[in-house]
């Protein structure tokens, strides 16, 4: 079973809800396992107090060109959407790297075999993490300068989907509703967006609704900082989605001294811990309703 954390604007909390659900469940007896998606700016180790381990490349075909078999037909140029290949006058390609996708449309068109050949970049890398709570985590990190997430998204699920063998796949996505975030989710069980009650938030948090009823996947709400803001215009807005509101989270100095010190509130006695071991038994009963 797939549960994915998501939420319209970043800083709302997204990953502090699912660390402190994965250890809540957890703590519930729940098999699991835990994968940040959100790989320009992964936290979960960070929240978790964990060193990112068993590190693994992640590539991207890239054309690299023979010119003793290339035409000049031009025809790798005009099929690239991403416009990184151009060409000279007389049609030589050539190509400018950041701006390739991998998507091999330039190989595909090619009239001549061999005339592009196999080339890699790398974009990233995958990493899969014991944590002390007796769950694997895998993180995908993007590199530096990279600006297509999307394929490492794809390689880091696919290596948490390898080693998930029983119980809950718990996905943490980025900010946002974008296509990296609408295939992390995709094939879950559940969505919880976690929102905050302010303007911002509120409108962000439509857009993970409509995502949600988009994608047909049952869709709660948890409302975080929920004392510092409208919060009844969070229920009016589930409620038109056909969503549950299922948690709220006060704004608390418990929680943010747990978040500094690296230590998740779900793991200490404060009162806040409650709220997650709540959230962690609904969303088992969910399931197992489901099955």
């Amino acid at each position: 079973m797939q549960i994915a954390v998501s939420g319209g604007k970043g800083g709302t909390g997204k990953s502090t809800v699912a660390v402190n659900l994965a250890i809540a469940l957890r703590k519930l007896g729940a098999q699991l396992t835990m994968t940040d998606l959100d790989v320009e700016a992964p936290n979960d180790h960070l929240l978790l107090g964990v060193e990112l381990a068993n590190e693994e490349p992640v590539m991207q075909f890239m054309p690299r060109f023979d010119y003793s078999k290339c035409t000049r037909c031009r025809k790798c140029a005009e099929a690239c959407e991403e416009h990184a290949i151009i060409t000279l006058k007389d049609g030589t390609p050539f190509l400018m790297p950041n701006l390739c996708s991998g998507c091999r449309a330039c190989e595909i068109v090619c009239p001549v075999p061999g005339a592009i050949l196999e080339g890699q970049r790398l974009i990233g890398h995958t990493y899969l993490t014991p944590t002390p709570q007796g769950f694997t985590l895998v993180t995908g990190v993007l590199k530096e300068g990279e600006e297509r997430s999307m394929p490492l998204v794809v390689a880091a699920k696919k290596r948490a989907l390898k080693v998930h063998r029983e119980g809950v796949l718990l996905i943490d996505t980025a900010a946002g509703t974008g296509n990296v975030v609408s295939k992390a989710v995709e094939f879950s069980n559940l969505l919880i967006a976690v929102t905050e009650p302010t303007p911002l938030g509120i409108h962000d948090t439509e857009l993970i609704l409509e995502l949600g009823r988009l994608m047909n996947i049952p869709t709660w709400v948890v409302i975080n900082r929920a004392d510092l803001g409208e919060r009844g215009k969070v229920y009016e807005l589930a409620k038109k989605y056909g969503a549950e509101v299922v948690a709220e989270i006060p704004y608390s100095e418990n929680i943010v001294r747990s978040y500094v010190s690296g230590r998740p509130i779900a793991l200490t006695d404060y009162p806040e811990a409650r709220i997650f071991e709540e959230l962690a038994g609904k969303v088992l009963s969910f399931l197992g309703g489901g099955e």
